[in-house]
C-alpha cells in the first residue's frame, strides 16, 4: 500500500547501524539546568557574557522597582540601557519604559513624558501603543492629571473595547473628576425593591422588562443635564450652568486638547456621573462574561471586582428601569461572536503616523460613540414617562 506524501521512509533508517543511529560519542552532553538561588543576581558577580550582565542589571532594576526604590532602579536600568546593542529593539523599549516609570515616581514627569513620546513615535503595532498608553497613564496618575488619565483610558478602551479592567479604571477616573455625594435622588419609598446586582445580572435583550414609573423621570433620579446637539456635535452645558449660578470647579481644570467633542472642564457633573455609571455597568457585564471561563484565584478576583462595581452603581441610587436601560445599551454589542473575534484578534501592524491619527480620532469621538445612544435613549425615556 502506497503511503501518502510525506510518510515515506527508507528501510536503512531502521536497520541496525543505519544512518538513523548515531554514535553515542558524537552526541552533545546531557543538558543540565541551571539552578539559581532567590535573588542570585544581587550578588557582586563578574560575567564574561555581555548578555548575562545585561540581564542581571535588568533583574536588579526590576527588584528595586518592586521594592519602590525608584532611584536605585533607575540607576540599574540606565546601566543596562548603555550596554544594550541597537539590534535588541524589544529589550531597549522595555528598559526605556522602565526608566520612564521610575522618573515618574521620582517626580521627573517631563523626562518621563519625553521618553513616552519617543516610544510612541517609534510604535509600529497596537501592542506597542497599548504599552505606551499604560505608561502615560502611570505618569499622569503620579501628576494627578485626571483629564489626561481619562484620555489615555479612552484610547485603551478604543483599542480593547472588551477589556473590563480599562472600563473600570475609566469609570473611576470619571468619578474622580466630580465625586459624590450626588444631588437629590429618588426617595427610599420610590426606589425599587431589587438591588443593582439583580438588574445587572438580567439578560441584555429583554426590552419588554421596563417598568416605567410615572412619578419620577431619569432627570430627577439621575439629575442629568444633557447638553444640546448642534450639527452633530455636543455643545457644552456651560451656559445653562451659569444661568443657574452653579459653575462647577471642573471649569478650572486645564484642557489642552480642544479637538475633544466634550471638554471635561465645562462638562456638567451629572453628565460625568452618567459616563461613570455607564462605564461601571459595561465593566460589570464584561466581568460576568469572563466569569463563565474562570476558576480559582482568577474567579475570586473577578467576583471581588464585581462586588466593588455593584457597590459603586448602588451609590448612584438609580431606579431599576433606568439602570436596566443603561445595562441594555452598554451591553448591546456583547455577543459571543464579537467576543470570539476579539479574543482571536491579531496584533495589527501599522505606521506611526497612522497610529497617531487613529488614537486622536478615538479620543475626539469617544463620548459620541459610546454614550450618545444612551443619552438619546434616556431623553426618549424621559419623554415617555
Amino acid at each position: 500500500m502506497e503511503l501518502p506524501w510525506g510518510f515515506e521512509f527508507e528501510e536503512s533508517v531502521f536497520e541496525e547501524g543505519g544512518r538513523g543511529r548515531k554514535d553515542p560519542s558524537s552526541l552533545p552532553p546531557a543538558y543540565s539546568a541551571r539552578r539559581c538561588e532567590p535573588q542570585w543576581f544581587c550578588e557582586e558577580t563578574n560575567f564574561e557574557d555581555a548578555a548575562e550582565t545585561i540581564n542581571v542589571k535588568k533583574f536588579r532594576g526590576d527588584l528595586a522597582y518592586k521594592q519602590q526604590e525608584f532611584k536605585k532602579a533607575l540607576c540599574e536600568y540606565s546601566s543596562c540601557h548603555v550596554l544594550l546593542p541597537p539590534s535588541n529593539a524589544a529589550m531597549r523599549r522595555d528598559v526605556e519604559e522602565s526608566q520612564a516609570r521610575c522618573l515618574a515616581h521620582l517626580g521627573r514627569h517631563k523626562e518621563a513624558l519625553e521618553i513616552a513620546q519617543m516610544l510612541r513615535n517609534g510604535a509600529t503595532n497596537t501592542d506597542h501603543v497599548t504599552t505606551i498608553l499604560g505608561l502615560q497613564l502611570t505618569v499622569y496618575r503620579t501628576m494627578g492629571h485626571t483629564e489626561r488619565m481619562i484620555e489615555c483610558l479612552q484610547q485603551l478602551v478604543s483599542l480593547h473595547p472588551f477589556h473590563s479592567g480599562y472600563w473600570k479604571l475609566l469609570a473611576e477616573a470619571y468619578l474622580s473628576l466630580s465625586p459624590f455625594p450626588l444631588p437629590s435622588l429618588a426617595s427610599e419609598c420610590d426606589l425599587p425593591q431589587r438591588n443593582s446586582s439583580a438588574v445587572l445580572s438580567e439578560p441584555l435583550s429583554n426590552g419588554a422588562g421596563f417598568q416605567r414609573c410615572k412619578k419620577h423621570t431619569w432627570r430627577k433620579d439621575f439629575s442629568l443635564r444633557l447638553p444640546s446637539e448642534t450639527n452633530g456635535s455636543f455643545v457644552s452645558g456651560e451656559e445653562s450652568q451659569r444661568a443657574e449660578g452653579r459653575i462647577t470647579d471642573l471649569e478650572k481644570l486645564e484642557s489642552q486638547h480642544t479637538e475633544k467633542s466634550v471638554t471635561f472642564g465645562t462638562t456638567g457633573r451629572e453628565e460625568i456621573w452618567m459616563y461613570a455609571c455607564a462605564s461601571f455597568v459595561r465593566a460589570r457585564l464584561l466581568l460576568q462574561l469572563l466569569q463563565l471561563h474562570q476558576c480559582s484565584f482568577a474567579l475570586e478576583n473577578n467576583l471581588k471586582a464585581q462586588q466593588e462595581i455593584e457597590d459603586k452603581v448602588a451609590s448612584f441610587g438609580l431606579r431599576r428601569d433606568v439602570l436596566f436601560l443603561v445595562t441594555e445599551v452598554m451591553g448591546e454589542d456583547l455577543t459571543p461572536e464579537k467576543l470570539k473575534e476579539d479574543s482571536q484578534g491579531e496584533v495589527k501592524c501599522i505606521g506611526a503616523s497612522a497610529l497617531a491619527s487613529l488614537m486622536t480620532a478615538a479620543t475626539a469621538g469617544f463620548e459620541r460613540k459610546w454614550f450618545q445612544k444612551l443619552r438619546g435613549q434616556l431623553c426618549c425615556f424621559d419623554c415617555c414617562t
